[in-house]
């Protein structure tokens, strides 16, 4: 008989049944803080897949680029290359050209706007490898607090329910501290995998940010060169 009770006991503390018996209230901070843990986790696999096929086929890009003799050629091919590397090279291929296209040439002009432009085409690659990072840092801040919020309006649902039954029994008071109780494990649940993904993924960022802020500086120094061998 005692054990047939406690297996009750243990299935009613369950968490599927700790979320079925909880409040409304509770249940939708519950089912809000899943629905972030899911996209945390959505956000920090596609991302982690992509930047670190950035990476890979970066570095494998700059070597190639490096080691070729016909740079109208690489552009051609890397036209339509998802690559950042990629696409800050053929940014300042482009500008390159349209620069130099005159017989008279500014040099310095030139180099100004290689700068640039060749900034600018890096700063909106990485823009777009840290798009949707701020979400995994908001669930990071957000989520324990609601959770906590559940906790508290749990609390105190189970008070009232105390009053009502004037009856301080661990039997009427654990049900509902569990239930507040979980919704606050489901908040930790939902923010520690976040603040981990957020740090690890904008360490990726911040590396390819480096190596292609390089890249640009190498390969504008190249280009300076070049313009100097062109001058009259």
């Amino acid at each position: 008989m005692d054990g047939e009770l406690a297996i009750k006991g243990a299935e009613a503390m369950s968490p599927l049944a700790l979320f079925l018996q909880a409040d409304i209230i509770v249940k939708l901070v519950m089912f809000g803080l899943l629905a972030a843990s899911i996209w945390t986790w959505a956000i920090i696999i596609a991302h982690g897949r992509r930047i670190r096929r950035a990476r890979i086929e970066g570095e494998a890009f700059e070597r190639t680029f490096w080691q070729t003799e016909d740079l109208d050629k690489l552009e051609e091919s890397s036209r339509n290359s998802p690559l950042p590397a990629a696409r800050v090279f053929t940014a300042g291929m482009r500008e390159w050209r349209h620069s130099t296209r005159d017989k008279v040439v500014d040099r310095e002009g030139v180099r100004s706007r290689l700068a640039t432009v060749m900034a600018v085409a890096a700063n909106r690659e990485i823009d777009a490898l840290s798009d949707r990072l701020g979400i995994l840092a908001t669930i990071g801040s957000v989520a324990p607090f609601v959770g906590l919020f559940g906790t508290v309006w749990g609390i105190m649902r189970s008070f009232t329910a105390i009053a009502g039954a004037q009856n301080t029994s661990l039997a009427v008071v654990a049900p509902g501290i569990a239930e507040a109780l979980f919704a606050t494990a489901i908040g930790l649940f939902a923010a520690i995998p976040a603040v981990i993904g957020y740090n690890r993924l904008l360490h990726g960022v911040g590396r390819i940010e480096g190596r292609l802020n390089a890249f640009a500086d190498e390969f504008h120094s190249a280009l300076s060169r070049e313009l100097d061998r062109e001058a009259p």
